[in-house]
């Protein structure tokens, strides 16, 4: 190991982030942890959310959901994946946040420029072709978001695990202007 300096995080660019060996990400996330733990005081909440919510919604990065939903913590669970699409494993986080936690409200949000818009399920395909073993999931590309947000609310509308449908709503975020669009489900 080198002994000369560091350079600091703070004045660290996305570029040279993205040269670093592997692990310098998540050493940067510990370092950072040990400095909110120092700060962190038990807020003295349980698992169920305040607001009795639960909001499944695409992993990309630019999504600050809380932010963007003025939420705090604690207020509701989040769940996020490829596309913010209901898979079997949302369903089943759904069902743990509904029966066992308490969520009433269901809110799905997709959003424009999504990364599942530009692959297909040939994704699999290729994956199988390059690691020897077909990937026993969906990929969930789609073309058209609001499509699939109305996709979305019939699977979680139709699923018999849950024990409440009668507050799903579903939205498009649109990346550009940070705003929602609601999705009506039967258009």
């Amino acid at each position: 190991m080198s002994t000369s300096a560091k350079p600091s995080t703070e004045s660290a660019s996305p570029a040279s982030d993205a040269a670093r060996p592997a692990g310098a990400v998540t050493d940067r996330l510990v370092q950072a942890n040990t400095r909110y733990a120092d700060k962190f005081t038990d807020p003295g909440m349980d698992a169920r959310p305040v607001l009795q919510v639960a909001v499944v919604a695409c992993m990309d990065a630019r999504l600050d959901l809380h932010a963007a939903l003025g939420l705090e913590l604690g207020d509701c669970h989040t769940i996020r994946n490829a596309g913010g699409v209901v898979t079997d494993d949302v369903i089943r986080s759904l069902t743990i946040s509904q029966r066992a936690l308490g969520t009433r409200s269901i809110v799905l949000i997709h959003h424009t420029n999504c990364g599942l818009e530009s692959i297909t399920e040939e994704f699999r395909q290729e994956l199988e072709h390059e690691v020897g073993q077909r990937p026993v999931w969906a990929v969930e590309a789609y073309t058209d978001a609001d499509q699939d947000v109305r996709q979305s609310m019939q699977r979680v509308r139709t699923s018999p695990f849950l024990l409440h449908n009668d507050d799903i709503r579903g939205f498009v975020f649109d990346v550009t202007t940070g705003l929602l669009r609601e999705i009506d489900p039967s258009a």
